[in-house]
């Protein structure tokens, strides 16, 4: 069994019938659609590079400890993959809306919190594979390496053979209990230990303070708008995809980075659906939290959640596109200087200390409140460069999934892959039916910063 760290149960925590809290992908390949049995094969043969992926999620009694991973003794694949065809013409509209559907149900606590679809009927004899994974099982940077772990760029069907698993029967409720407290009680005492023989250590920890002092100031609320409020269990889903090399150019001209310009264009298109909706674009009205890996090189390839954030405020009410990304850029790059994601990171460790009846009970009070200081999420992960395939079939495209959830009605995810960038967006379909402004609006904001850097001669 293998305890999981506070991040992950976190996210387990805060699920409710409104918020799913999995992370996902769309993968679109080149036809013709193989065979069902072909593609379960393949995933099947994979599946002992990726342990957690027959592991269930088991809870302690009472919150005394924190949730664990064990062997799943009925794991059974069929559970965990499924087959659906599009509707004609089988467009973009029509995948996208599929893919709402599929990400709106939440996945079964009571199997390995993962699911596949293998979906037929697209334009032009593609097909898809619609991936969904618990938050609680990776992040962005973790979720990657799924992917490519259960893809491949060798375009010949896997040759792996799966092993033979005997994980015996679950443990009982007592032996969790047990096991927890053994747990908490060998915590607290390490923890008191490493105080005293770690004093420049802790410290260090509290010089990293001032950032949580910063972080904490940083949660003042924002202002009123639609774009922050109640949501409902249904999402709506759009994508959009962008030249990286447009990036790239944008990234010269101004002498800022890649992720500078994805956030500048996800500010220009709240900007432009808060326009359509007749609402002025103020400051200090749009407020992203920004997830930062603090995954170690040593540590890819871990099942987990190994992240920081920041919260940035977005210049919503800067008209020009150019004073828009320098806004953003300055406000990063500050951000960066105050350690803010150091003082994220030591708030997660100390979550880890505390005992779980506190820490879940906390969690609980937390989103019991409706928050008023974040408006929405920005999550960027490089994605492979190389080709990956499945099945035999060339994988074209792929785009992100990021969930929503606490009054976040909307969400932006970018990865890269090949030469492209893909965005994903995700928002609350009840109170965003104008997705689709969105999905414009970024389109539109790589146009007018690419114009821009070709006016600025590619020098700033």
């Amino acid at each position: 069994m293998e305890t999981m760290s506070a991040l992950d149960a976190a996210f387990l925590q805060i699920e409710d019938r409104n918020a799913a809290l999995h992370i996902g992908s769309v993968g679109i390949f080149e036809g013709p659609v193989p065979a069902f049995d072909a593609v379960r094969a393949e995933i099947a043969r994979k599946l002992d590079r990726v342990p957690r992926y027959r592991q269930r999620m088991l809870r302690v009694p009472g919150n005394l400890g924190r949730p664990v991973w064990r062997e799943d003794p009925a794991f059974d694949i069929e559970l965990h993959l499924r087959r659906s065809a599009l509707p004609r013409p089988g467009g973009d509209r029509e995948l996208a809306e599929h893919v709402g559907w599929i990400m709106s149900e939440p996945l079964d606590h009571d199997h390995p919190l993962w699911e596949d679809w293998v979906v037929e009927g697209l334009e032009h004899g593609r097909w898809a594979l619609v991936s969904k994974v618990h938050h609680s099982v990776v992040d962005g940077i973790a979720g990657t390496d799924l992917l490519t772990r259960l893809f491949g760029a060798d375009p010949a069907p896997g040759t792996d053979t799966p092993a033979t698993v005997a994980p015996g029967r679950l443990p009982s409720a007592r032996a969790l209990v047990a096991r927890a407290v053994r747990e908490d009680a060998a915590a607290l005492t390490g923890a008191v230990l490493g105080a005293v023989r770690h004093p420049r250590k802790l410290a260090g920890q509290a010089r990293t303070s001032t950032g949580v002092l910063r972080y904490l100031a940083a949660l003042r609320p924002v202002g009123r708008s639609s774009i922050l409020g109640p949501i409902g269990a249904s999402r709506g889903y759009r994508w959009a995809e962008v030249p990286l090399a447009d990036a790239l150019a944008i990234r010269a001209a101004y002498g800022c980075t890649v992720n500078d310009v994805v956030v500048a264009a996800e500010t220009r298109a709240l900007r432009e659906l808060l326009v359509v909706r007749g609402e002025e674009p103020t400051a200090h009205l749009v407020r992203t939290l920004v997830p930062v890996s603090v995954r170690r090189p040593d540590q890819h390839g871990a099942m987990d959640n190994r992240v920081s954030a920041i919260l940035l405020d977005l210049p919503v009410d800067e008209p020009d596109p150019v004073r828009c990304l320098e806004a953003v850029a300055e406000r990063m790059r500050r951000l960066k200087h105050t350690h803010e994601a150091e003082a994220g990171e030591l708030m997660t460790a100390l979550g880890d200390g505390l005992p779980p009846p506190a820490l879940m009970a906390g969690l609980r009070l937390v989103f019991r409140v409706p928050q008023q200081f974040l408006t929405t999420v920005t999550t960027n992960v490089p994605g492979p460069r190389e080709q990956l395939h499945l099945a035999g079939r060339p994988m074209v495209a792929t785009y992100p999934y990021v969930p929503i959830a606490d009054r976040l009605r909307t969400g932006f995810a970018v990865t890269s892959y090949g030469e492209s960038l893909y965005f994903g967006i995700t928002a609350d379909e009840g109170s965003t039916p104008d997705i689709d402004v969105l999905r414009d609006g970024l389109l539109n904001a790589f146009a007018e910063l690419v114009i821009a850097a070709r006016v600025a001669g590619g020098v700033r």
